[in-house]
């Protein structure tokens, strides 16, 4: 099956939507099927480029922001889509914006079967101009997603139950599929620290942004017990990350901690490595369709506190109450993180126990769902 991929920036490092693309192609191949994809170019480095490459569409106002989370918009092209389309057997949509609406016209002029993937909501956008609760828009820009690109598709990729609950509610019209986007198998490489004296290591791990909530991890540090041997360590970067220093290191003078709180980039392996150091992992981010960087994290044995709330799917890894608490309450995550830090042979019982939990969201259970999702839109189109 010679399967297209449309995505606008399939390159960007930093970029969940971009990685679980470029990890989706790759086992694809392996697997056996031909996959090519269509995409602005790779300006992190000369090679490799997509297949079909589209110059890059800079958004009048917004483009800095959108940079800044490691995004680039591409332009649409028609020949260069046109001699995509001419060669692909189905097109796989990996977003609802502008290239993919255009090129899912053109595919349906065509009688080429169309699939796609949801990969984040309208808040994921509207959080980064603080309209992220703004219902009225977010549901409008929901249906325009719908109804412009999502209702041309026979068949949608949901990567979590959440996602698909939402989809029903909206009345999208193509078939929905239960189906992870997946994580690669990693052994756990954990070591248990014997040091009693030693700080406890509270890990974040995410984008920089609104819609991830750091600010509720800090704020709840001033509630927590413990505060005082507990080192922050948020992994990642984005558009909030002087803001969110700033916050944090108002703990350390404040004299709320004693260890200055650290803020740093890492590649896959480096956050294999803190995860697998970390005593407790911290999701606190109140929109996410799933939330990979905290399976990624769990495989390492490391005990999880993930907030709930109705815009993210996260909370499902969660084994049981006393990993979840509710999405920006600093209050009830500073009680889970004491319990969990006070509770050393219980979270060291229930870290393997997470590692175990992955089992199911192994990638190769992914992409032969996925692979079963094309070969029935292109049997079975709409």
């Amino acid at each position: 099956m010679k399967i297209l991929f449309v995505v606008n920036n399939y390159y960007a490092s930093g970029n969940g939507l971009s990685a679980s693309a470029r990890r989706t192609v790759q086992f694809l191949k392996q697997a056996g099927e031909d996959v090519r994809v269509i995409s602005g170019k790779n300006h992190e480095a000369e090679q490799p480029q997509p297949e079909y490459i589209l110059e890059d569409f800079r958004v009048p106002i917004f483009d800095k922001l959108i940079q800044s989370h490691g995004y680039k918009f591409a332009e649409v092209d028609r020949k260069v889509m046109e001699e995509a389309l001419r060669w692909c057997d189905l097109v796989h949509l990996e977003e609802p914006f502008i290239i993919e609406w255009y090129i899912a016209k053109m595919a349906k002029e065509m009688g080429k079967p169309i699939t796609g993937t949801y990969h984040l909501h309208p808040e994921n956008m509207f959080c980064s101009i603080n309209l992220g609760g703004w219902k009225f828009l977010n549901n409008t820009m929901l249906r325009l997603w719908r109804d412009l690109v999502f209702n041309l598709c026979s068949d949608i990729q949901c990567p979590t139950e959440n996602v698909l609950e939402r989809l029903k509610a909206f009345h999208f019209k193509a078939r929905l599929h239960l189906i992870s986007n997946g994580i690669i198998p990693d052994p756990c490489i954990r070591q248990d620290e014997d040091d009693p004296n030693r700080p406890f290591l509270v890990a974040m791990i995410g984008r920089l942004a609104v819609e991830k909530d750091q600010p509720t991890l800090i704020e709840a540090l001033r509630y927590s017990r413990n505060a005082s041997r507990i080192q922050l360590y948020f992994a990642g970067r984005g558009p909030e990350t002087e803001n969110f220093k700033a916050k944090a290191m108002k703990l350390y003078e404040d004299g709320i901690v004693k260890y200055p709180p650290v803020f740093q980039y890492h590649d896959r392996q480096g956050l294999r490595e803190l995860a697998s150091k970390a005593d407790l992992y911290i999701h606190c981010a109140t929109v996410e369709v799933e939330g990979l960087s905290a399976l990624e994290a769990l495989q390492q044995g490391v005990v999880p506190v993930i907030a709930e709330g109705d815009l993210t799917a996260t909370s499902q890894f969660a084994l049981d109450a006393r990993s979840l608490f509710p999405a920006k309450d600093p209050k009830v995550l500073a009680d889970r993180i004491d319990y969990w830090l006070e509770h050393p042979e219980e979270r060291r019982r229930m870290g393997y126990e997470y590692v175990q939990s992955t089992e199911d969201y192994d990638i190769h259970k992914s992409i032969a769902a996925l692979i079963e999702m094309f070969r029935e839109a292109v049997e079975n189109p709409l």
